[in-house]
């Protein structure tokens, strides 16, 4: 995926974003030109670790092949995966990301606490693109 959006390993693993030091305002994406809030005047923007765990806001499933530049082999069959929108208290913000292979909609509720893992968005001979998934507590898949 793109560089700087997340670090480490484990219990290590982070998503990464930016902090405004005038404002506080916390962004994901991060964000490393300006502040975001229309309400600030800007200030230095540093990059913070975010919460590893949040509550789960919103999901849906992806039942179709989204278009480039979604990196997928069109020559395998597309499984479908779930999209999970966690809110992360201490930051104030929604992330959405997807949820962990043979996690489905059925295994979701609103308010259900998961954790951002690494995850492996595709992979070929050549290349592994790397990502963030969501999974719930307590579960290991």
């Amino acid at each position: 995926m793109v560089t700087g959006w997340f670090a480490g390993e484990g219990d290590d693993f982070r998503l990464l974003g930016t902090r405004c030091a005038a404002c506080t305002s916390v962004f994901f994406p991060r964000e490393d030109t300006f502040c975001r809030n229309p309400g600030c005047d800007g200030g230095a923007l540093k990059e913070v670790p975010l919460s590893r765990r949040g509550r789960i806001w919103s999901y849906t499933d992806n039942r179709y092949r989204p278009p480039a530049p979604y990196a997928s082999d069109p020559d395998v069959e597309w499984q479908p995966y779930t999209l999970i929108a966690v809110e992360l208290a201490a930051e104030r913000i929604v992330v959405l990301g997807q949820g962990v292979p043979g996690v489905t909609v059925d295994d979701l509720a609103v308010g259900m606490e998961v954790e951002a893992v690494p995850g492996v968005l595709n992979e070929d001979a050549k290349a592994t693109w790397t990502t963030w998934h969501w999974r719930p507590t307590g579960v290991t898949a």
